[in-house]
């Protein structure tokens, strides 16, 4: 295996833990709140300071990244968040289990701005690795809910965080002895047809910085809701946590494949191609979700995620097409600073709207309007030719 191959390697599966550590609690909590006598909404607050970490760490984490070793702070990564995990197992009362939560998000907040723009250094084929590493990271999401529900069924909640906390130290381990810190491969440019005008570089980052908030909300509110969602409207076909886990897994790694297949699209077409059958999808979906329920409710839910999901991969190849290598950790840092920072409004928002009587029927249609948003964005979003792009990674 080649040292790139390696890196990427690594870094696909550190995009498998990001995901799936910041979503084991919302599967957790469904076992937890007898052991707490607490409400879902009041315990699902607890993970508020993880969420917020998750997107304040990353402007730190991008800058380490890029004036220090990107290397070793993917190490610090996995080493961290198996410990904080780990840590959360044995936590007593809610006081410590906020605490190590919090704790969790920080060592989270590392991987994208520094993993992916790791990813971006080393990647062949821009477009196809962006849409493999994404996938990577809805396999997170989905292992986080069939995981997380199984332990938490057979074993408890607490196992549900040390378990997969003691497997991350060990790969963080591996990575250290396996990925030398070298520097990233040098790069050169495909196709490159002239500089990119200000004006088209300005509208695209205020698309950019529209679409992140937009999109990083309901991303977060539809990841953390799902399982709940599920307990809830298919009460009467799936009962068990682990029954709740397997089939939420099942919607979002069925969600995940847009990832792959909008990965391979942006290297054939332009972004904005891509962008606005995407985007037209999410209001309505989030809309009818509103009122679903049954089994008319797991084909939704896919449509909806595989919208959701192929979101993610547009906007981290905005990033990806109009920055330079020397400086894109930092571009990622202030990218997903925003994008978390509106995702952790995701939980008081679902708390608010469940145990203030509205439910779910109340929440979808907030987020179907933040995807309106989306729809608006895709629609300015300026037209590129394919042949005008940023350098990228040479083998």
């Amino acid at each position: 295996m080649t040292h790139n191959r390696r890196v990427i390697t690594f870094i696909n599966l550190a995009h498998v833990a990001d995901h799936m550590f910041m979503l084991i609690f919302p599967t957790a909590v469904i076992g937890m709140t007898s052991a707490f006598d607490m409400s879902y909404g009041a315990l699902l607050t607890l993970s508020l300071g993880g969420f917020i970490a998750f997107g304040a760490g990353s402007i730190p984490a991008g800058w380490l990244g890029d004036l220090w070793s990107r290397r070793n702070m993917m190490a610090v990564f996995f080493i961290g968040i198996g410990a904080a995990a780990i840590a959360t197992g044995f936590a007593q009362g809610t006081t410590m289990i906020a605490v190590c939560l919090t704790g969790i998000g920080l060592f989270a907040s590392i991987y994208h701005p520094v993993g992916t723009a790791m990813l971006t250094a080393h990647a062949e084929r821009l477009g196809r690795e962006i849409g493999i590493n994404g996938v990577f990271g809805n396999l997170g999401v989905a292992f986080a809910a069939l995981i997380t529900g199984a332990i938490t069924q057979y074993l408890g909640w607490r196992w549900a965080f040390i378990l997969p906390g003691a497997v991350a130290v060990v790969t963080g381990l591996l990575f250290l002895m396996l990925v030398p810190d070298r520097p990233a491969p040098a790069i050169r440019s495909r196709g490159a047809t002239g500089p990119i005008p200000r004006g088209v570089m300005v509208r695209a980052f205020a698309v950019l910085a529209m679409v992140t908030i937009a999109g990083g909300l309901v991303f977060n509110a539809t990841t953390i809701a799902m399982p709940q969602l599920f307990t809830e409207r298919l009460a009467d076909l799936v009962s068990t946590p682990m029954g709740i886990g397997a089939l939420t897994a099942l919607v979002f790694v069925a969600g995940a494949t847009s990832q792959l297949i909008v990965g391979r699209l942006i290297d054939r077409y332009t972004l904005r191609q891509v962008f606005l059958p995407l985007a037209a999808l999410q209001a309505p979906c989030l809309l009818l979700a509103a009122t679903t329920g049954g089994w008319t409710l797991i084909p939704l839910a896919v449509v909806m995620m595989f919208a959701i999901f192929g979101q993610v991969t547009i906007n981290d190849g905005m990033v990806a097409h109009y920055t330079a290598d020397r400086w894109r950790a930092r571009a990622y840092a202030v990218r997903y600073l925003v994008s978390f920072a509106a995702s952790a409004c995701a939980v008081p928002l679902i708390a608010w709207t469940h145990d203030g009587g509205a439910g779910f029927a109340g929440l979808f249609p907030v987020l179907a309007a933040f995807g309106g948003i989306v729809f608006v964005g895709a629609t300015i979003f300026p037209g590129r030719p394919r042949g005008q792009t940023v350098a990228v990674a040479a083998e």
